[in-house]
């Protein structure tokens, strides 16, 4: 009986130590898309149209409680305010097109919809308000091809808690000068981050502390920009010559090389890859110097190694320590990197927190040569296992 007791005690022991409070089971929704970019947008809208108008409903929930006003009120204001209608037009006729297609498929405004896409952008308006970047945590790795492996690009892509549920695999298929592309997303969004069927891919980390732009190309429609492209030379003139909208980190991978791209209202800089080729990043910027002025005497700080306790710079010593240190650098390595808490206070892998500050909404590894490969998580991949997702090719 002492035997028994012991033994069941044990159990629970296990399964404490590897549940995680807050977690859930979650349905990773997949959706196939086709067509011009009006007729994708429409087939998004219809297929997701019940995700979409709770997802909405959640996120006007979120504006009203954090801008302190009714969400209506500040769409109306933070559209007014800023001009991004120009370089979509300019940069990305057909994603507007799309954009308009989810609308209509859906059923909700078009200036809702468009808004919805301006996660970074709408994140801008209300760090001027608080100048805390604190809240905003991924985490991106790039590894080159080398010693017989691939290359990859990673990331933890980390929102609101309230987005819990609504993680989409977008499934684009080729059509005209479009190629076939894997977006993960969530419902009602063009993108978060993908890969296409020429081994050209991104990942993105928020960088809020740079400088940003009202009439620049949104990152939603830069992320969407990069999958369009079919040649590696053409996915990085993209990002380096296009005006942005937001403060942002690229991780651009083309097929065997990978790049990483600090992007700011006025220029872009390239941080260079380390020793041993491979590139990460967090939520800080490391070489562009285009900063907003609060940000300044920090930054400095930071330069002179003064500063070292914030979220992104421990998320971003955790992933260096990691990555630089293995002679291997394939896709287990970046998994256990991705689920990785050295630091528990901020980790690297962040489940739900009892402050709803945010969590990984979920985590992607791209292989961009040979077999293509998307794997992807819905949530925190240290409580899922990642799904596959391969290219007709």
């Amino acid at each position: 009986m002492r035997s028994i007791c012991f033994a069941f005690l044990l159990q629970l022991l296990f399964i404490g130590a590897f549940s995680q409070p807050g977690s859930k089971a979650r349905n990773l929704k997949t959706i196939t898309v086709s067509g011009n970019g009006y007729q994708r947008g429409l087939q998004h809208g219809q297929q997701l149209k019940k995700d979409i108008a709770e997802v909405l409903v959640l996120w006007k929930d979120d504006l009203q409680s954090s801008m302190k006003m009714p969400a209506d009120s500040f769409i109306q204001q933070f559209m007014s305010g800023t001009n991004f209608l120009p370089a979509i037009k300019k940069y990305t006729p057909d994603l507007l097109e799309e954009v308009k297609g989810i609308a209509v498929g859906s059923g909700q405004s078009f200036n809702d919809i468009l808004a919805y896409q301006l996660v970074d952008e709408y994140w801008v308006y209300q760090d001027k308000l608080s100048n805390d970047p604190s809240h905003h945590h991924c985490s991106g790795i790039g590894v080159p091809a080398m010693n017989g492996q691939p290359a990859l690009i990673a990331q933890n892509m980390d929102l609101e808690s309230w987005m819990d549920g609504y993680q989409v695999v977008m499934h684009i298929l080729p059509n005209g000068n479009t190629p076939e592309q894997f977006v993960f997303t969530s419902a009602g969004l063009i993108g978060l981050n993908g890969l296409n069927e020429h081994g050209i891919g991104t990942c993105v980390n928020t960088l809020m502390q740079l400088n940003a732009s009202g009439d620049g190309l949104p990152v939603a429609f830069i992320i969407r920009g990069i999958l369009a492209q079919k040649k590696s030379k053409n996915a990085v003139d993209f990002v380096q010559h296009t005006k942005h909208a937001s403060g942002q980190n690229y991780i651009l991978g083309t097929v065997d090389s990978v790049y990483d791209f600090e992007a700011s209202g006025s220029r872009v800089v390239r941080m260079q890859p380390d020793l041993s080729g491979a590139v990460y990043h967090t939520n800080h910027p490391v070489v562009n110097d285009d900063i907003k002025s609060w940000y300044t005497s920090y930054y400095q700080d930071y330069l002179a190694g003064k500063t070292q306790n914030d979220n992104s710079e421990l998320r971003f010593a955790a992933v260096k320590f990691r990555v630089t240190r293995a002679d291997v650098k394939d896709d287990q390595l970046i998994k256990s990197t991705l689920r990785s808490k050295d630091n528990l206070e901020n980790p690297v892998c962040r489940a739900h927190l009892p402050n709803h500050a945010g969590f990984t909404f979920g985590s992607v590894i791209y292989t961009l040569s040979g077999k293509l490969t998307m794997q992807v998580t819905a949530g925190p991949p240290d409580e899922s296992e990642y799904q596959s997702f391969y290219f007709k090719k």
